[in-house]
């Protein structure tokens, strides 16, 4: 059995890490520590409290789970290691690429499990993605597109000033930069072109990173001023493409309080299939549709569970979770370099 805490009871924790925590039946939830009152309703057996020595006194607990906005990860999670508890930080995982190194130096010392909270490498349109790359029908690899877009202009338009807790590569590119570095590993050399449109000075509301790997190229691009979206994933091949339009669908799921309790939870229906467009060895032209992958966060939470409790290798590796808070840190400098 592997006993949790959450610190922190918002939107974070109760969608997008409870449900699925409560999947795996040698998990249980002990106590979930907020400092104020929350909306969400109460869980049975759960304890709720405001004292956070509730939690890193409790000998009972041995994994806490951060779902706190970014700029408290690092205090708390070195509490966290410093009490003898396992981690879980969500994503950004820290502010700064050094507060990373420390956290992950100092786990290692007292023998403690720390990783990011990565979920996103159990989207369906991800893993579907990987399923038809290494299928092979689209010969050798030469360019993946990846977007991840929005249209909510009255969040930049509304803030005035840049922060790095505002910024749209910190809070979003954390997702993609993460996809990027577990399937195709450590580039040779990016291309940055990190934007505040709305002028010098306000928030960074775009961006479009290239990632180079010899001649192949992973992009991921994402705007608050998309009023139609660009299609989740584009790859070509030189044999044919893929196209995967939308994105997965759990958290469309969650919104709606339909849970992975459900046996069609998250499942993407037949017009959701992406389309697979290729030459075979023969010669002939194919196009396709794709029957999605399962994507499950649950799965996470189990490899969790299976690092601390079976003592397997962790899914998101420390150099990763490094070397992705480095990117967002060049891609700030690059901005701030060319536009402020």
């Amino acid at each position: 059995m592997l006993t949790i805490a959450y610190i922190g009871n918002g939107k974070s924790a109760n969608r997008y890490h409870i449900p699925f925590a409560q999947q795996i039946s040698d998990i249980r939830i002990k106590t979930i520590y907020s400092p104020s009152l929350s909306p969400w309703a109460p869980i049975e057996g759960v304890n709720y409290t405001n004292a956070l020595e509730d939690v890193l006194n409790d000998p009972d607990i041995q994994l806490v789970v951060l779902s706190v906005p970014p700029a408290a990860h690092y205090d708390l999670a070195k509490q966290c290691l410093l009490a003898g508890k396992h981690t879980l930080v969500e994503k950004p995982f820290t502010e700064t690429s050094e507060q990373a190194k420390e956290l992950f130096s100092l786990a290692k010392q007292k023998g403690l499990f720390l990783q990011a909270y990565q979920n996103r490498r159990y989207d369906s349109d991800f893993l579907t993605v990987q399923k038809v790359i290494e299928s092979g029908k689209l010969g050798e690899l030469l360019e993946v597109e990846m977007h991840f877009d929005y249209f909510r202009p009255e969040v930049p338009e509304t803030t005035d000033t840049f922060s790095i807790d505002t910024s749209y590569l910190y809070g979003h590119a954390c997702h993609t930069i993460d996809q990027v570095l577990s399937y195709f590993g450590m580039p040779d050399t990016i291309h940055y072109d990190v934007r505040q449109l709305l002028g010098k000075g306000r928030m960074n509301d775009y961006f479009d990173l290239d990632f180079y790997y010899g001649a192949l190229k992973v992009s991921i691009k994402s705007s608050y001023f998309r009023i139609k979206e660009r299609p989740s994933f584009i790859v070509y091949g030189k044999k044919g493409m893929f196209i995967k339009a939308t994105k997965d669908r759990q958290e469309e799921d969650l919104k709606h309080f339909y849970m992975p309790d459900r046996a069609d939870f998250g499942m993407d229906l037949p017009e959701h299939y992406g389309t697979l467009t290729y030459i075979d060895k023969q010669g002939y032209y194919h196009e396709e549709k794709v029957i999605s992958q399962r994507g499950s966060y649950t799965q996470m939470y189990q490899a969790i569970y299976d690092s601390i409790i079976l003592g397997r290798e962790k899914v998101v590796k420390d150099t990763e979770t490094i070397r992705q808070i480095e990117i967002i840190e060049e891609g700030i400098a690059e901005m701030n370099r060319l536009f402020v």
